[in-house]
């Protein structure tokens, strides 16, 4: 495992109310697989889903925001009390969309994304992560950069990083009977 590399010095205040994820190459490797019938298949991580479960229970909503449409997103989505918003062409207009739908401020907004189509609207949030295979430009702007590949523990580790710098990591333990 590469060493996990934090770009920016991010205070112990940090405040998320909302966790914006991409999907295709974050919480998927990326690879999209097609069968008969326009049949879509993706590889979701299990350990990741571990981690964003609770995390509605703990204040902070997820929402998955992808350029794709597909049936397994929204299915991924009812299973882990997250949002789907699917066909999302600019991520900025529907990153302002959610800042209002849940009052919240861009520094109270955290955005997991791995490409170009990220870009912009992960540049207006309070704090910006992404797997270890994301591209230059948006490792250049996260202030963390995971040290697993999308769809393979990244969204994971970072869930648990923003959970301990929020002072929260114990309520996910409680979650799950640990502690």
């Amino acid at each position: 495992m590469a060493l996990v590399v934090i770009k920016k010095k991010i205070g112990v205040r940090m405040e998320i109310k909302l966790l914006i994820v991409d999907v295709d190459g974050t919480l998927t490797d990326g690879k999209v697989y097609y069968g008969d019938n326009n049949l879509e298949v993706k590889a979701f991580n299990i350990r990741d889903g571990a981690a964003l479960k609770p995390l509605k229970q703990i204040g902070i909503n997820v929402v998955f925001l992808t350029g794709r449409t597909s049936e397994a997103v929204e299915h991924r989505a009812i299973d882990l009390n997250a949002i789907a918003i699917q066909g999302a062409d600019d991520k900025v207009t529907a990153l302002h969309g959610l800042l209002d739908d849940f009052d919240i401020r861009p520094e109270q907004c955290a955005y997991i994304g791995d490409d170009l189509i990220d870009y912009t609207a992960m540049k207006l949030c309070g704090f910006k992560a992404c797997p270890a295979n994301a591209v230059t430009e948006i490792k250049d702007i996260c202030n963390y950069v995971s040290s697993y590949t999308g769809g393979n523990g990244a969204v994971r580790d970072i869930c648990e990083y923003v959970l301990r710098k929020m002072g929260k990591y114990s309520e996910l333990l409680k979650h799950y009977g640990v502690i």
